[in-house]
């Protein structure tokens, strides 16, 4: 499983990183969890409001940071 999280590097996308890696680890899932911080990229996913998060190339979530819990729903 691939878990990208969109976004400048902001306080906002860090914590949202940390619960995904969280929300894997307690789902006993192996998960590599990549920062794109390239503007265009995101912008190719279709978000304009970060931290977006991305599961599998799904976005699944834009512009909230989810708790641990919340993403493991997701994944």
């Amino acid at each position: 499983m691939i878990i990208k999280i969109l976004g400048s590097g902001c306080k906002k996308c860090i914590a949202l990183g940390e619960n995904a890696r969280a929300a894997a680890a307690a789902a006993g899932k192996q998960a590599e969890i990549v920062k794109v911080t390239d503007m265009a990229q995101i912008a190719a996913y279709g978000v304009m409001s970060t931290p977006g998060l991305v599961v599998d190339e799904k976005v699944v979530s834009t512009g909230r940071v989810l708790s641990a819990e919340e993403i493991g729903q997701l994944i």
